[in-house]
């Protein structure tokens, strides 16, 4: 129905042709929508992770004077900015053409595994940043997934609309979950007689490597999609290797030129820094070897990061101070220790 409507448009003499759709817009709003749905169970899970964290951290530090609230990161992003941001989001990702998307997604994972072997001690920091920094490439490696699981399907649209009602159901219930832990968390904990915070008690520890074990799938069948979406582009071998060898030598170079401005700088400053010097790189080589339509996107997927990140900035934020929290917790308790020891063995 929708190419039957859109052969009556004008668009050969009145829009550029990067400016239109690469996909049927209905197609676009369903893989727009799955993918929202998942940064937003992305965000609501970490939340919970974060808050279950920090509640254990006020138990331990009880009997002593450095138990601090920082509750504040955690509150739940809900009301009319948050359905304004899923319908941005949703919009974004619509937009966002495969091509771009499967750029993003691969230039994603290639940090995540450069930054993972460099991260060192700081590995636990690491995953917990990454997390935060996915989730505009989470949404399009979902919508390049599902572009290259569907693609050729008789009732394409039909999928994606059961694909976007689950994952809509499932946004819904993370959201809820969420609220519930915020609001009665450390009531219910205490008490224990509710079954869902009893069950983020005891095994709250394992919400975060679950997390991981599933982005790590996701982003694994996003880049076998990725590639093929890609290599759909070239004529032959000649072109392709054109297109990938600056690709790789560049991005190996910004990377390595990333992960060490991230250890001089605060951890939001950094986010952002590297958000607009990537995505920067990526549309100078599309400038090169790419096509108006991949510069055009690339501008959109700017919005994009902007519109996960900027509202989540206190999701990193936490990240770090608790990480810090657990060293100078950890100091005082080691400086503890030695004092407790020495007035031991020097007994007056």
């Amino acid at each position: 129905m929708f190419s039957f409507l859109a052969s009556f448009l004008p668009t050969s003499y009145l829009l550029p042709g990067w400016l239109i759709l690469d996909t049927n817009p209905l197609i676009g709003l369903l893989q727009g929508l799955v993918g929202a749905s998942g940064i937003s169970v992305l965000c609501s899970l970490f939340r919970v992770h974060l808050l279950i964290e920090e509640s254990w951290k006020e138990k331990m530090n009880e009997g002593t004077s450095s138990g601090k609230s920082s509750s504040n990161p955690m509150r739940a992003k809900h009301g009319l900015f948050g359905v304004l941001q899923f319908l941005f989001v949703t919009g974004i990702l619509a937009t966002v053409g495969s091509r771009v998307a499967s750029l993003v997604v691969l230039e994603f994972c290639l940090r995540a595994v450069s930054g993972l072997l460099t991260a060192g001690p700081e590995t636990r920091k690491f995953l917990q940043q990454l997390l935060v920094q996915s989730q505009f490439s989470l949404g399009c490696a979902i919508s390049c997934s599902l572009h290259f699981l569907h693609e050729g399907a008789s009732q394409r649209w039909l999928c994606l609309l059961l694909a976007a009602a689950l994952s809509w159901y499932l946004a819904k219930k993370s959201a809820a979950l969420l609220h519930h832990v915020v609001a009665l968390y450390k009531l219910h904990s205490s008490q224990r007689y509710c079954g869902i915070c009893i069950s983020l008690l005891t095994s709250g520890c394992y919400l975060q490597p679950m997390l991981c074990r599933i982005m790590i799938i996701a982003f694994s069948v996003a880049v076998l999609a990725a590639v093929s979406i890609i290599n759909q582009q070239f004529l032959s071998a000649t072109e392709a290797l054109r297109f990938w060898t600056p690709l790789t030598i560049c991005y190996t170079l910004l990377v390595v030129y990333m992960q060490e401005e991230q250890h001089r700088l605060p951890s939001s400053q950094a986010v952002l820094n590297a958000v607009v010097v990537r995505l920067g790189g990526l549309m100078v080589l599309m400038l090169t070897v790419g096509r108006w339509a991949d510069v055009f996107h690339i501008l959109i997927c700017f919005l994009g990061e902007a519109s996960c990140l900027i509202p989540n900035m206190d999701l990193l934020d936490a990240a770090s101070s608790q990480d810090e929290e657990d060293f100078i917790n950890y100091a005082r308790r080691a400086h503890r220790q030695t004092s407790q020891t020495h007035v031991k063995q020097h007994p007056r």
